[in-house]
């Protein structure tokens, strides 16, 4: 059973997992997607036809615009921004050239940083804080700054990667191990 807080609007219709969390003043709109286990923070919406996945946290003050998939094990700092037109204008109505998001498992998304709508941000990516990322981001990339840029990789724990002279690192966390080959990072299963 979820826990819903009095002060949250949850529209007839919007499906709500076991064990989530909805806190104050949230609105989830009738056709949002919340898995299980999730955590909404203070002043979370969640627009129609937007998708979380299962153990996701939302902290205060994001909104979720239709066009979002938010994978499994997602952290999203306060108020971070998304959006899902790029080039909005009041006067015109732009709902037919909504862009879609993709954040993949594991993403994690720092306080204040904006997405523009249609990136992927894959598995395990890491945004820094206040960033602005405008175009995709590979997975396990840690990406900073206005506008975002790669700086380096980061682990499934959310340590930082460096890779030795065969493209090999390991997390200093976890001791998984990883590989960096053409651009691309994967971890070596044991």
């Amino acid at each position: 059973m979820p826990f819903i807080h009095p002060s949250a609007f949850v529209d007839e219709g919007a499906q709500v997992g076991r064990g989530t969390r909805v806190w104050h003043f949230c609105h989830l709109m009738p056709t949002a997607v919340v898995g299980e286990d999730c955590m909404l923070g203070q002043n979370v919406f969640v627009g129609n036809n937007v998708r979380i996945g299962n153990r996701v946290k939302i902290q205060n003050n994001v909104s979720l615009y239709s066009g979002l998939v938010c994978e499994d094990e997602v952290f999203i700092g306060p108020s971070a921004v998304f959006t899902n037109v790029i080039n909005p204008r009041s006067a015109v109505e732009r709902k037919a050239e909504f862009q879609p998001t993709t954040l993949h498992k594991g993403v994690s998304i720092g306080a204040n940083a904006t997405i523009v709508c249609g990136v992927e941000l894959g598995e395990y990516a890491f945004v820094g804080a206040g960033a602005v990322v405008t175009k995709s981001v590979p997975a396990y990339g840690l990406v900073i700054g206005v506008p975002a840029q790669q700086i380096g990789w980061m682990s499934r724990r959310g340590q930082r990667l460096f890779f030795d002279e065969k493209g090999e690192a390991t997390c200093e966390e976890s001791a998984e191990k990883y590989l960096l080959s053409n651009g691309t990072v994967a971890l070596i299963e044991p």
